[in-house]
């Protein structure tokens, strides 16, 4: 038995409705809940550990045991990791 026209159109937007699906849009994306808060808390411990060792550098008498010029190493390498997670934000 033949098939009416109006019958073909809404299994072709019903097909195309359903890839649309599939493909996602850009701004459905949604952010994991947990990666704001650690990006910006490894940015900040990152700079709170630099300014940390200038106070302590400078023998102001406060009780953090100093690794050297190794302390900026770690504190770019904080800010370093919460950029890189930048990446993933949407």
């Amino acid at each position: 038995m033949p098939e009416s026209k109006s019958r073909n159109k809404k299994k072709a937007t019903a097909k195309a409705e359903k890839s649309e699906a599939k493909v996602g849009l850009p701004g459905a994306a949604t952010n994991p809940r947990w990666l704001a808060p650690v990006m910006l808390g490894l940015m900040i411990l990152g700079l709170v550990w630099i300014v940390t060792f200038y106070l302590t550098s400078s023998d102001l008498g406060l009780p953090v045991p100093q690794l050297g010029q190794w302390n900026l190493a770690v504190g770019f390498g904080l800010i370093i990791v919460g950029f890189g997670l930048t990446t993933r934000w949407k």
